[in-house]
C-alpha cells in the first residue's frame, strides 16, 4: 500500500468540515508555522522537499517562490490556480470537494511564506458547485478566527477569496489567468516580466496548483527532508493522478513517484487492469497535452527498463520514445481503440479553446482539426498526413503560451507512433463509420471504437 499524505483522512465522514478537519490535526500545522517558524524558514523547507509543481510544468515550488520579488511597500499575492482544465484530469476537483480546508490551510501557510495578505482560489467557472464547497470553508475558517486577523496570535493577517472564471481553458495558463482575475480578457501575457516581479495589479505575485499548494502542509508536518524520502529522485512525494479510460477501476489515486507504470495500470490496488480482459494499446500519461505511447513504450522505456511514474522516467528518450508526466491525467485506451479519432476529439478541444491571440495557434488549430475530419470522413490523402506533421511543427516553439505545443504535441506523437493507422483510414475509406453516427454514439454515453 503506497504512502498517502493527501488523501489520508478523504474515507472521513464530514471531513469537508471544520469540526471534523480539526478534530483529525487541522490546521494544527498552520498553527505550529505561525506561532514557531519564519517565513524564510518555511520556504526552506519547501525547497528541501524537492516539491515540484503539480500542475503540469513540474517546475520547482521551493525555487519559484525564492524568485518573488520583495519591494518596500508593494504588496504581494499568491494565486491558487485551480482553473483545471486540461481533459482527462480531475484530481484538482476531488481534493477540494472531498477536503477543501486541507486547500485554505495551505493557502494560508503559504501566504505567510510570502508575505501575502491577500490570496485568490481561481476556480473554472465548471466547477461552480465546488467554489461553493470553498466558500462555505472559507466561511468557517473566518468564524474560527484562522482566517483574518491576528491568526493564531501571530499577527499575521489574511483574506482570502473564491474567484469564478467563465469557463476558459486558456485561463489555465497563469498569466491569462491574471488577466482574468483583473476583469479582463483571459489572454497570456508576454513574459518578462514573470509574474513573481509583476503579476496581479502589476505586483509580484506567485501562482501555483492545488495540489501544490495543498502538499505544503505535510511538508510542513513532516519536514521537508522526510518528504524528500518519499518517491525517486528529482520527483519527490506523492502524486494525485486521475485515472480514466477502458480501465476497471477509473479514479483518483495518491501514489508515490516512482511506482512502475505497468503496477499503476494492472494492480488491484490502482486501475485494475484493462476493463474486458483486453489489451493495452496505448496511454496518454499526463493529459490530453502530451504525446500519446504505445503499449509498449509506455510500459518499457526504449531501453527496456520498466517505465517509471516520475518525472525522469516518462520523460526518458524526449518526445522520440518518452512523454511528461503533466498533470497526471492517466487516460488508458484499450486495443479496441481509434487513435485517430481520439487525437480528433483533442483537435477540437484544442482549436475551440485557443484564444487567438497568435497566429499559428489560432490558424493551425483550426488547420488540424480540418485535415483529422476529412481524414475520418473517407476524403484523406496520404499527403494530408504529411501536412498534419507539417503543421504541428509551425506551431510548436511560435506561441505565447505553450497552448500551441498542447495542440501540436499530441498529434505528432499520434503520427509517429501509429502512422499507419492513419494511412488505413486513407487507403481504405471503405472501412470508416460516418463520422456523424460515431459523435452521436459518444453523445449517447457509448464507446465508439
Amino acid at each position: 500500500m503506497g504512502k498517502k499524505l493527501l488523501l489520508k483522512n478523504d474515507h472521513i465522514p464530514g471531513i469537508n468540515t471544520l469540526e471534523v478537519y480539526r478534530a483529525n490535526g487541522g490546521y494544527s500545522v498552520l498553527e505550529k508555522a505561525l506561532k514557531t517558524m519564519s517565513p524564510d524558514a518555511i520556504v526552506e523547507e519547501v525547497k528541501k522537499s524537492g516539491l515540484r509543481g503539480r500542475g503540469g510544468a513540474g517546475f520547482p515550488t521551493g525555487l519559484k517562490w525564492s524568485f518573488l520579488a520583495r519591494p518596500e511597500g508593494v504588496p504581494r499575492y499568491v494565486v491558487c490556480n485551480a482553473d483545471e482544465s486540461e481533459p482527462g484530469t480531475f484530481k484538482d476537483r476531488y481534493l477540494m470537494e472531498r477536503i477543501p480546508h486541507l486547500l485554505v490551510e495551505g493557502m494560508i501557510a503559504s501566504s505567510f511564506a510570502l508575505g501575502a495578505r491577500t490570496s485568490y482560489i481561481y476556480i473554472r467557472g465548471e466547477y461552480f458547485y465546488i467554489a461553493r464547497i470553498l466558500e462555505q470553508a472559507i466561511d468557517e475558517a473566518y468564524k474560527a478566527g484562522l482566517l483574518g486577523k491576528n491568526i493564531f496570535g501571530s499577527g499575521f493577517d489574511h483574506d482570502l477569496y473564491v474567484h469564478v472564471g467563465a469557463g476558459a481553458y486558456i485561463c489555465g495558463e497563469e498569466t491569462a489567468l491574471l488577466e482574468s482575475l483583473e476583469g479582463k480578457r483571459g489572454n497570456p501575457r508576454i513574459k518578462p516580466p514573470f509574474p513573481a516581479v509583476a503579476g496581479l495589479y502589476g505586483c509580484p505575485t506567485v501562482v501555483n496548483n492545488v495540489e501544490t499548494i495543498a502538499a505544503v502542509i505535510p511538508i510542513l508536518e513532516m519536514g521537508g527532508e522526510e518528504y524528500a524520502k518519499i518517491g525517486i529522485g528529482k520527483s519527490t512525494g506523492t502524486k494525485l493522478i486521475s485515472a480514466s479510460g477502458h480501465i476497471n477501476k477509473p479514479g483518483v489515486y495518491e501514489i508515490e513517484l516512482g511506482l512502475p507504470v505497468e503496477e499503476f495500470i494492472y494492480s488491484q490496488e490502482y486501475c485494475g487492469g484493462i476493463k474486458g480482459g483486453r489489451k493495452l494499446k496505448a496511454v496518454v500519461a499526463g493529459g490530453s497535452s502530451v504525446p500519446v505511447l504505445p503499449a509498449d513504450l509506455i510500459l518499457k522505456t526504449a531501453g527496456g527498463e520498466p517505465r517509471l511514474m516520475s518525472y525522469e522516467s516518462l520523460g526518458e528518450g524526449g518526445f522520440a520514445t518518452g512523454t511528461m508526466l503533466g498533470s497526471g491525467g492517466f487516460i488508458v485506451m484499450d486495443e479496441d481503440t481509434s487513435i485517430v479519432k481520439n487525437l480528433y476529439t483533442f483537435a477540437r478541444f484544442y482549436h475551440h479553446e485557443s484564444c487567438g491571440q497568435c497566429s499559428p495557434c489560432r490558424e493551425g488549430t483550426g488547420w488540424m482539426e480540418r485535415i483529422l475530419h476529412k481524414i475520418l470522413d473517407g476524403h484523406g490523402t496520404l499527403k494530408d498526413i504529411d501536412l498534419l506533421w507539417d503543421i504541428q511543427s509551425k506551431i510548436e516553439g511560435k506561441t505565447i503560451c505553450p497552448l500551441g505545443e498542447a495542440a501540436a504535441w499530441p498529434v505528432a506523437a499520434a503520427i509517429r507512433h501509429f502512422r499507419s493507422e492513419f494511412e488505413e483510414y486513407v487507403t481504405h475509406p471503405e472501412r470508416i463509420r460516418d463520422i456523424k453516427h460515431y459523435y452521436r454514439l459518444n453523445a449517447s454515453g457509448v464507446t465508439a471504437g
